[in-house]
């Protein structure tokens, strides 16, 4: 099934997607006032059955505007640099990483977060301070979902652990990460995740279909499969997994293809008014205007 949130008349509804007929079904019950309800639908590992039975009409794509499916993450987003081997290269080439020595293509996944209050709509403005950052940059990625409270998975059961699969932008203020030389701060700015519009289940998604494009004001910058991850889900799974316990709606971002701006020379960073499009397939759009503060 593909699980979204949207305001709709006002309301903020569960909706199941209809993403062939571009429409959405609104959900009842216990669903249909809770304060993070696709979260509760991963806790309580509702199925599609039990949400068909609840629901209450439906509504156009026209009609409705999506929201980040997850009101409220249950902590910070996880995320992987550098998993894309061209990606690896153009960013080692920029001269913003600050983090490493090491060979530009990672023999272990690096792994950052950004903080829950980077988290964004899909239709939402990417927001900064050109005072603050002069070299905001865009990562179309694919991300996916934790499904079942886990600890030390091995990669042959990790994928039993996924609810599902969510287009993000890892936004990111070069500059700052470069700086700092580490990346939660620059990863962190408020907006600078971009998620949405929905979360297609385990069971019609799968990292063997999933491709992400980037536009920059209508310019194809950036395309990457699933399938050309240097760390695949199942190793990302086990190796978070083998240090901490991992939760029901954690949100783990796999990383971003080449394409970026700081990737060319010279750098195309975001600017105010930018439109900055990403698209996954099975998985939707994220339309997102830049707008400087």
């Amino acid at each position: 099934m593909k699980i979204g949130r949207v305001s709709h008349n006002a309301k903020v509804r569960l909706v199941l997607v209809d993403e062939a007929n571009a429409k959405v079904s609104f959900v009842g019950g216990s669903f249909a006032h809770h304060q993070n309800p696709v979260q509760a639908v991963i806790e309580r590992r509702s199925s599609r059955a039990e949400l068909e039975a609840l629901k209450e009409g439906e509504a156009g794509f026209s009609e409705v505007t999506f929201l980040a499916p997850i009101s409220a993450p249950v902590r910070n987003i996880m995320a992987v640099g550098k998993n894309y081997v061209e990606h690896a290269s153009e960013f080692d080439k920029s001269g913003f990483n600050a983090t490493t020595a090491a060979a530009a293509v990672p023999a272990f996944p690096q792994l950052f977060t950004k903080a829950t209050t980077s988290l964004a709509g899909p239709t939402d403005d990417i927001v900064f301070d050109p005072e603050h950052t002069s070299s905001v940059d865009y990562e179309g990625e694919i991300g996916f979902v934790i499904g079942a409270e886990c600890r030390n998975v091995a990669a042959a059961d990790a994928m039993s652990k996924v609810f599902g699969y969510v287009a993000l932008n890892d936004v990111t203020a070069r500059d700052l990460q470069k700086n700092h030389a580490q990346w939660h701060l620059g990863k962190s700015l408020d907006s600078f995740c971009p998620l949405g519009p929905w979360i297609a289940t385990a069971d019609e998604a799968s990292p063997a279909t999933l491709e992400v494009k980037t536009w920059i004001n209508g310019e194809l910058r950036q395309t990457g499969r699933m399938t050309d991850l240097i760390f695949d889900v199942p190793t990302l799974i086990a190796t978070l997994s083998k240090a901490m316990t991992l939760l029901p709606g954690d949100i783990i971002a796999t990383g971003t293809p080449v394409g970026v701006g700081v990737g060319f020379t010279p750098p195309k960073f975001l600017k105010n008014g930018d439109l900055v499009r990403i698209a996954v397939s099975g998985l939707g759009e994220l339309n997102n205007r830049v707008r400087t503060a």
